[in-house]
């Protein structure tokens, strides 16, 4: 599918200066922005190449990295839920800031320990959120917070990820907002499989369409 790129360019976030990549795609629907899993970057392929297709489907991206390099270097940052959480809301109120992307309605795509830290953003953020996706995510560490999401939220779980469905399943016990549970088959905890990762894509395309635009 060939979309025409509006924007697209390196940016930084707030302070400490969190580095992103923001793609616009021309007649933006809306914009998603990624929370990476735990020892993961704005540079994950994976996270990559959900981006591209969300382009290629005229939703804007804007993946960053939640921390710095030396924050990054102590394992205890990377699931520090209560700090990535407040970094997802930094590059929210860039991203409601910046004349480039201030009109386009707010969806997350969060990934394992990341699909926390939204779910929690999304949480304190309230309406300025529209939708959320977690895939392969530990939406249980939000804790307390699952149960102040308002935003329609979809967790995507592979059917081999054993544990992380029912970590799952108990985290959308305690949520209160449209959710959905969607389990992919044949799948583990990395969407790895043939397959397996366009399917998240497919399921979250669809969702996004549904409360995003």
């Amino acid at each position: 599918m060939a979309v025409d790129i509006l924007e697209e360019e390196d940016v930084t976030i707030g302070l400490p200066a969190l580095q992103g990549s923001l793609v616009i795609p021309s007649g933006a629907r809306g914009i998603v922005i990624f929370a990476h899993g735990s020892g993961s970057s704005r540079l994950s392929p994976r996270n990559r190449y959900v981006a591209d297709v969300l382009n290629e489907n005229r939703y804007a991206t804007l993946l960053f990295d939640l921390l710095t390099e030396a924050e990054a270097s102590d394992r205890r940052n990377v699931f520090d839920i209560s700090l990535l959480a407040r970094r997802v809301q930094m590059a929210v109120n860039w991203t409601l800031e910046e004349p480039k992307t201030a009109d386009l309605t707010l969806g997350l795509f969060g990934a394992s320990t990341g699909a926390a830290a939204a779910l929690v953003a999304a949480a304190a953020l309230g309406p300025a959120i529209s939708a959320v996706v977690s895939r392969g995510g530990r939406p249980d560490l939000a804790k307390e917070a699952l149960g102040g999401v308002t935003a329609p939220t979809l967790l995507i779980v592979g059917g081999d990820d054993i544990g992380v469905i029912e970590l799952n399943e108990f985290a959308a016990r305690h949520m209160t907002c449209t959710r959905k549970l969607q389990i992919v088959p044949g799948a583990g905890h990395l969407f790895e499989e043939p397959g397996t990762l366009d399917r998240v894509i497919a399921l979250s395309i669809s969702w996004y369409d549904q409360y995003l635009t």
